[in-house]
């Protein structure tokens, strides 16, 4: 069907009417919280060396493990949070890696250069191997919660969604503050 040059078409807009959110009086919106100024950058070459060390990614000063491979809740000296940290498998991980691409190709070459029986081998390989993965782990591992920490991945970012409270049973370190004379 045609439309006649003389007919026009009207279409009423949602909310035009009258008495419509057009006609009332602009309304006082809450303010908007101005954004947060950007976090100062965290420096990934010094939390890396202090974490090969097994120290805290914040000060350098502080235990980063209260044990072989426990991560401390908090830097004993500085306080920092460090119970965010997710490190779960990968330490185990490269590890492995490393500790392969070092042992197996030192057995190659002594394989094919001296020939040794196979005793010789479980008893030099063996404990090489098991050494090497008992020093390596824990730098590894504290270089992990240090790279976390200075990315801020997994709640070390105090603006992101994965933070969580701290572990049960677990008190926040405070630290005094000497008054200045």
């Amino acid at each position: 069907m045609t439309t006649p040059a003389t007919m026009t078409v009207t279409t009423k807009l949602a909310g035009s009417g009258p008495g419509d959110a057009r006609d009332r009086a602009p309304q006082d919106r809450a303010p908007q919280d101005p954004p947060a100024p950007p976090l100062p950058p965290r420096s990934v070459p010094d939390a890396l060396l202090y974490g090969a060390r097994g120290l805290c990614p914040a000060c350098g000063a502080g235990r980063l493990f209260s044990s072989y491979l426990k991560v401390s809740p908090y830097c004993p000296d500085c306080g920092e949070e460090l119970y965010h940290h997710r490190a779960d498998d990968a330490p185990p991980y490269a590890t492995i890696l490393l500790v392969g691409h070092i042992v197996v190709p030192l057995m190659v070459l002594v394989e094919e250069i001296y020939r040794p029986e196979v005793w010789v081998h479980l008893v030099l390989w063996l404990p090489l191997t098991l050494a090497l993965c008992l020093c390596l782990l824990p730098p590894l591992k504290g270089m992990l919660v240090n790279l976390q920490w200075a990315l801020r991945m997994h709640g070390f970012d105090p603006g992101s969604a994965e933070r969580e409270g701290p572990p049960d049973g677990v008190v926040p370190v405070v630290r005094a503050v000497r008054p200045i004379r």
